[in-house]
């Protein structure tokens, strides 16, 4: 594999284009056109039937990519920058990956990697190639679009032979090979559009942006745009950097929105461009622009350059994009336009997306170009919708930027949703598995759930009303759909692909509404199973979730149970610990009486027998699932509490110490005791932490909901004493980053008090060891024992086993217990009709939707269709191709991949598809090159094979030694994707 890819040939271009077209009705995976209508917008002396497009990147450097943004909707398409260096020297100067596009973007890359002379001649292919999809498909107007030039970085290179000769050809191809090559192509391939063709103008360009590198002097910044308007004759945009507003004003502007760990120092405000030097540059400009009959503006913004702090790319610097770079761009934005009573035009990049874009047009703020957002799943899927909502907006000729409008807009951008970092840092989405060779699909969110719930299932189930079926599927794994429907910590949702266009999928409470809804109905339906007559019988120690989870799994089977609980009622924790404004008692007993109808027996308001006792009981197994009930230990003088006891105590009514409280911690249950104080009556309720809140080990909705409840939050402090209604405290500071990243706390000498009456101490829960050691059973250092004890047929799960766990880790445990009791694992039976069509599933790829009537209509059935590494593939290397059994598998074009790592940043899989996806080559050097296992054409019905880095030659006529779907697949690519062999 090189990093330097290989341009197609414009006639396997258009091979390409039209055979995929008419087996898949997409192009280059784009499967969502867009048909513009008859509203343009004028710009250059062109026009454009709509305001946006790719930002000069990845999406603009090879003919394909353009292709496929036009045919999703962009109509504005500023093509990568090209400069002097180029090619193999260029590349040599790019670390990959080059992009990290996971949240806001980054990147280390910055102009083409092709030599200049292919930039040009991409260019002008994918110029003819839209002109011919327009026509041929009826996308819009083939003079609907507009190419715009990105040239740098210095007047001297500008004006060398090179890029004058880019320049030239831009302006007018006619006399260029590739020019005349294209149009003899369409002709031969199209014979009837002869009218057509000929009107396809060979003016590809006649404007221009402008890219500077940091530290690039005023003076040469005005003598390129100079030469570009006075001697080419070229509409000229200028691309500012965000370096313009100061150090001050970023730095306080990403900190106040969470971006503190975004790394920078002064240098580059200090070398860049300075506004008091900009404002009469630009006045000037403007001056010479409408002297020459030209537009001229400014590009807002260029990408902010950051320090690599923690390896985000193999570079030590990197450019910032996206999320982040909105809020400074559009401060930008405002601060100019005010400059200039909104006449200067500015055309905007800089974090645009489908949820800002209609707000930025409305400002009369246009051409807008994006980036990131076609890096993140759904790609070039996204860009109808975003045409689709801007055609509904007025289109009018450029006058002015409404000043008031982009100000306000600045403003709000800086507690937007989608500009504010998370309170705390982002979970990991991807899973711990390797992506297999074939059949990778996969729901990331089912690999997230430490039960495998078959959520897409369930979800399309709830789509379709059918409330009992999707109730059924659940509990095939989860007997308790009313608790973890009400506060499972869902880290299923953290996987969810939605992450990266909106939302999650909100699984938690579609489980919850399956629960509700089919309720009734299911539990009708149970019947206590017959006993099984093996002599197996189990007890069961704790009937909180875990244990009561395992006595559903057990009962199913057959197998007689015992649940022991020294409580008068089961439910554990959740029910004797969790306030009631949680979850209710009501959806614990719905929960308990599905487990009962398996059939346990139940003995409440007693220790439990010993192992030794129980065993002469006739017991043959014995699982453990207790609670982790023991105070931690908060070892300073006053007024102190113990967490699970306070809260215990508060939810059977007794009276509990209130007035100022202060609760120490940063938990989950933390985060329950400082609500339940606000709502019991306490003055004030305030959670000390020596930390930060991004540290804090509570769930980012728990953290979230203890805020808006009103919680006080004193960060960075060590309690010391309480006394006479006062809690001192230490004030600390984050140390350096330890191996896991996490800051240690140190402290600074100083001291801080607050009121306070109460302590509540809501440290390092667990669960009492005495009752483990009092059996024999051996603990380790934090005092919980394994799995499978010492002794024959004794085990350990939830909390018993993990200390403080969730409630559905308990019931994963209980299930772990139950298939080693029962030497099997249950088989999940699935309902008719229960995953989403293709077509169903493909039809929502791309689609940004925030909330809907259901979420069903929000899930991207990724169990169906995944193909996460098609969407993101700048170069469309990532090809799903189908199989004579309808099977979809992912094929690696080598030829289109320049490394850029996009596809792993996003690929479910803790894997690299561009290294690790079955891959086709196109030269022998190509295949010598890496060791992706792949196959090279050989000619004739010959392939050279590579299998785990075993290389043997075969022939597709004849026996070989092929594994089955690797032959298959390979005779698919054959039989009907020749094209993409070339």
């Amino acid at each position: 594999m090189s990093e330097l890819m290989t341009p197609i040939p414009f006639r396997e271009l258009m091979t390409w284009i039209t055979a995929e077209h008419q087996k898949e009705s997409s192009v280059f995976g784009v499967h969502r056109p867009y048909q513009a209508g008859m509203k343009t917008l004028p710009i250059f002396g062109e026009k454009i039937e709509t305001p946006f497009g790719p930002a000069a990147g990845p999406a603009t450097q090879l003919a394909q990519n353009i292709i496929a943004g036009y045919y999703g909707g962009a109509r504005f398409f500023e093509l990568k920058t090209v400069q002097k260096m180029d090619g193999a020297e260029l590349a040599a100067c790019v670390h990959k990956p080059c992009i990290l596009a996971n949240d806001e973007c980054y990147n280390c890359e910055w102009s083409t990697e092709l030599y200049v002379a292919q930039a040009f001649e991409e260019y002008v292919k994918a110029w003819c190639a839209c002109k011919m999809l327009a026509h041929l498909y009826g996308l819009g107007d083939p003079d609907g679009f507009v190419f715009n030039m990105s040239v740098g970085y210095d007047l001297e290179g500008i004006k060398g032979a090179k890029i004058d000769t880019f320049l030239n050809g831009m302006i007018d191809a006619s006399g260029t090979s590739i020019f005349q090559e294209c149009i003899a192509v369409l002709r031969q391939m199209f014979p009837g559009e002869e009218a057509f063709i000929s009107t396809i103008t060979s003016h590809v360009s006649r404007s221009v942006t402008v890219s500077t590198l940091h530290g690039c002097p005023p003076d040469e910044i005005e003598r390129i745009a100079s030469y570009l308007l006075a001697e080419k004759h070229l509409h000229t945009f200028v691309k500012c950097n965000p370096t313009i507003l100061g150090y001050q004003t970023a730095r306080s502007v990403l900190d106040s929105m969470g971006y503190d760990y975004i790394a920078f120092d002064e240098h580059h405000f200090k070398e860049d461009l300075q506004y008091a030097d900009a404002v009469p540059m630009f006045r000037r400009l403007m001056q010479l622009a409408a002297k020459s009959g030209l537009e001229f503006g400014l590009k807002l913004s260029n990408t902010f350059p950051v320090d690599v702090k923690q390896q985000e790319l193999p570079s030590e610097e990197m450019y910032m994009a996206g999320k982040s770079l909105f809020p400074l761009t559009t401060i930008m934005a405002a601060r100019i336009s005010k400059e200039f009573d909104g006449r200067l035009r500015l055309s905007y990049a800089g974090g645009a997306d489908y949820f800002n874009i209609d707000k930025l047009f409305a400002c009369n703020i246009w051409p807008i170009t994006m980036a990131t957002t076609e890096l993140k799943p759904g790609g070039y899927q996204r860009f109808k919708q975003i045409g689709e909502k801007l055609e509904k907006l007025c289109y009018k000729p450029f006058t002015s930027v409404d000043v008031d409008g982009i100000e306000a807009l600045s403003l709000a951008a800086r507690s937007d949703q989608y500009h504010v970092k998370a309170v705390k840092p982002l979970p990991r989405r991807k899973l711990y598995e390797k992506v297999p060779l074939l059949d990778c699909f996969t729901a990331p969110c089912e690999g997230g759930c430490p039960i495998q719930q078959d959520i897409p299932e369930y979800i399309e189930l709830c789509r379709q009303e059918r409330f009992e079926d999707a109730l059924r599927l659940i509990t095939e794994k989860n007997p308790l759909p009313f608790i973890t429907g009400t506060i499972c910590a869902h880290h299923c949702m953290d996987k969810c692909t939605r992450n990266f266009y909106d939302d999650p999928v909100q699984i938690r409470a579609t489980k919850l509404v399956a629960a509700e809804k089919g309720y009734d109905a299911v539990l009708r339906g149970l019947k206590v199973p017959v006993p099984a007559e093996n002599g197996v019988k189990a007890a069961i120690v704790g009937g909180g979730p875990s244990g009561l989870a395992a006595a559903y799994f057990l009962g199913r089977a057959g197998v007689p149970c015992t649940i022991f609980e020294k409580a008068d009622h089961l439910g554990g924790v959740v029910r004797q610990v969790i306030p009631g404004f949680r979850i209710s008692d009501e959806a614990i007993d719905k929960d308990i009486s599905l487990v009962l109808k398996m059939g346990a027996e139940v003995r409440c308001g007693a220790p439990a027998p010993s192992v030794a006792e129980l065993k002469a009981q006739g017991y043959t197994h014995i699982y453990f699932a207790v609670g982790a009930w023991k105070a931690g230990t908060l070892a300073i003088p006053g007024n102190v509490v113990p967490v699970i006891g306070w809260l215990r105590d508060l939810k059977v009514g007794k009276d509990v110490s209130l007035g100022h409280v202060a609760v120490v911690g940063g938990g989950n249950t933390a985060m329950d005791a400082a609500r339940a104080a606000l709502r019991a009556g306490a003055k004030s309720s305030t959670l000390i932490y020596r930390r930060t809140k991004k540290y804090m080990p509570a769930d980012a909705e728990e953290l979230e909901l203890a805020i808006a409840d009103g919680v006080g939050f004193l960060e960075l402090v060590a309690p010391v004493e309480q006394k006479d209604g006062t809690l001192l405290c230490k004030k600390m500071k984050l140390g350096e980053p330890d191996a896991s990243g996490r800051r240690a706390p140190v402290e600074t000498g100083e001291t801080v008090e607050i009121n306070c009456d109460t302590v509540i101490s809501a440290v390092g829960e667990k669960v009492d060891a005495q009752l483990f050691e009092d059996n024999g059973i051996p603990v380790d250092a934090g005092g919980t024992p394994a799995f499978r004890t010492n002794l024959d047929g004794v085990y350990c799960g939830g909390d018993a086993m993990r200390g403080p766990a969730t409630v559905v880790e308990g019931i994963a445990d209980a299930q772990g217990f139950a298939n080693e009791v029962l030497k099997a694992v249950h088989p999940t039976s699935f309902p008719v009709r229960s995953s989403a069509s293709r077509t169903d599933a493909v039809a929502k790829r791309g689609i940004l939707c925030e909330s809907a009537k259901c979420e069903g209509e929000r899930c991207l059935s990724c169990n169906v269709v995944c193909e996460s590494c098609a969407d993101v593939c700048p170069n469309r290397a990532n090809v799903s191709i189908e199989l004579p059994d309808g099977r979809r598998e992912i094929l690696h074009v080598d030829r289109m991949c320049n490394e850029c790592g996009n596809c792993a940043v996003f690929c479910p899989y803790d894997s690299a598809p561009y290294r690790d996806k079955f891959t086709l080559f196109h030269s022998r050097d190509d295949f010598d090159g890496t060791p992706n296992s792949g196959f090279l054409p050989l000619g004739g019905r010959k392939v050279l094979v590579r299998l785990d880095g075993n290389v043997l030659e075969a022939d597709l006529d004849g026996e070989n030694h092929l594994p089955k779907g690797i032959e298959c697949m390979i005779l698919t690519v054959y039989s009907k994707y020749g094209y993409l062999m070339g």
